[in-house]
């Protein structure tokens, strides 16, 4: 497909609200040059630290250099780490007013320090906690009253309690009402039963895994691979959704459409030096273009350069509007 500045305004209109798991990424860089006296652990020299949203938030912040109407809904607790992430998205352009507060649990966030490029150790504080009653009463109402001003909901799994099966029927029950788009990125450690909503989009491990199924990794093209051929049958049914897009990495991704043969669309990735945040660059700009008219194929494709140009970034990066249209261009 042609990927023109018009399209760049098409996806500037699309409104979405991220739900989900929400992070705080801490990353400290040092130098190491002495062990500690104290224990046979390697003294970190601090150089450099940064913080960024993680998680879901970190969806909502790959939507936004898009989109101006960029919602994120998720739980934080009552701390400084809350405190830094709202000041984060703000700056990112992503409003964080319906975010959950609660007020014994900490943010979710996770440091980790490197030195010379290796990272010697991840410090993760979470209290993982499925989402109460009174929690859903709240997400419901928030839901309600953002509803008539979005085009779809992104709901973001990293199974750490957020996302519950009573919380997947309220927004399907609630975007049916309002014709809403609503797309998944799912936890293999968290199954939930997907009916209800538009896509769901696990990546090659998640999607062997929720199907039952082994990968033995088969050398044939995807379109050949009859292990995931079956693996798409077996999720367009056990899930009961109009379409499955499953990532493949250094592949690019399949698409699975009930009624539809599949469809390949090869990696447009040229160098491969992080994937991390890659799935969620992936199900960010898919859904975008979904909301904002673009077909299911299109969609993906948008989807596919998107997380091709952050494979060849370090960290948990995004991407900017020029370097899509670069991307399409350089085809």
């Amino acid at each position: 497909m042609t990927f023109t500045r018009d399209h760049l305004q098409r996806l500037a209109q699309g409104r979405i609200l991220v739900v989900g798991d929400v992070m705080l990424d801490h990353f400290i860089w040092g130098h190491v040059r002495r062990i500690s006296p104290e224990a046979p652990v390697p003294i970190v020299e601090v150089t450099r630290e940064e913080f960024y949203p993680g998680g879901a938030a970190n969806v909502a912040r790959n939507i936004s250099p898009f989109s101006p109407n960029t919602h994120l809904m998720g739980r934080v607790g009552k701390d400084m780490a809350a405190d830094k992430l709202r000041s984060l998205l703000i700056e990112d352009k992503v409003d964080p007013a319906p975010l959950l507060v609660h007020e014994t649990l900490p943010t979710i966030s996770k440091a980790r320090v490197s030195a010379r490029q290796q990272q010697i150790v991840r410090v993760d504080r979470e209290k993982l906690l499925p989402l109460t009653d009174d929690e859903l009463i709240e997400v419901e109402q928030r839901l309600r009253e953002l509803a008539p001003n979005l085009d779809a909901i992104i709901l973001e799994d990293y199974g750490k309690g957020f996302m519950t099966e009573k919380l997947m029927q309220v927004v399907a029950k609630i975007a049916a009402e309002h014709k809403l788009i609503v797309t998944v990125d799912p936890s293999p450690r968290n199954p939930l039963p997907w009916a209800g909503v538009s896509l769901v989009k696990p990546n090659r491990l998640e999607a062997f895994a929720a199907a039952g199924l082994e990968d033995h990794l088969l050398s044939e093209s995807p379109l050949e691979n009859n292990e995931l051929l079956e693996v798409g049958r077996v999720l367009l049914a056990k899930w009961n959704v109009a379409s499955v897009l499953v990532t493949l990495g250094e592949q690019g991704m399949m698409l699975f459409e009930r009624g539809q043969p599949p469809h390949h669309i090869p990696t447009r990735a040229r160098e491969v030096f992080d994937v991390s945040g890659a799935g969620d660059t992936a199900i960010a700009l898919l859904t975008l273009a979904l909301a904002s008219g673009h077909s299911l194929r299109e969609a993906a494709e948008i989807s596919n350069h998107a997380s091709g140009i952050v494979v060849g970034k370090l960290g948990t990066a995004t991407l900017t509007p020029d370097e899509l249209l670069a991307a399409f261009s350089s085809k």
